[in-house]
């Protein structure tokens, strides 16, 4: 089992930037990859980030590239994510999960994940 838990969501004018972080419990952290969705209201869950266990694979979508990164520290038991130049339409609720999966990757696809957060909402004003 793990569990995870997200913190640092709130309220942020267009423009302005957020932290998130997810702190994993349960399994040793540094064996499996991570990944950051959100749902939108009315809005299917979607892909947002992904680090892979090494660290050595990244992938974001298309939406935020530029202006979100994905990290994580595995001594802390940690990913984050920093969310820049945020805009109206990245109000969500946004979630970790973890993919237990042994390959290094860092995969788009919510299926792959086992293991999910219970999200913190990130509201932007415009």
């Amino acid at each position: 089992q793990v569990q995870l838990v997200e913190s640092g969501g709130g309220l942020v004018q267009a423009g302005g930037s957020l932290r998130l972080s997810c702190a994993a419990s349960g399994r040793p952290f540094s064996r499996y990859n991570m990944g950051w969705f959100r749902q939108g209201p009315g809005k299917e869950r979607e892909f947002v980030a992904a680090i892979s266990w090494s660290d050595r694979n990244t992938a974001y979508a298309d939406s935020v590239k530029g202006r979100f990164t994905i990290s994580r520290d595995n001594a802390k038991n940690t990913v984050s994510l920093q969310m820049n130049s945020l805009k109206p339409e990245d109000t969500a609720v946004y979630y970790c999960a973890a993919d237990m999966d042994y390959r290094d990757r860092a995969t788009d696809s919510r299926y792959e994940y086992a293991y999910w957060g219970q999200g913190t909402q990130v509201t932007v004003s415009s």
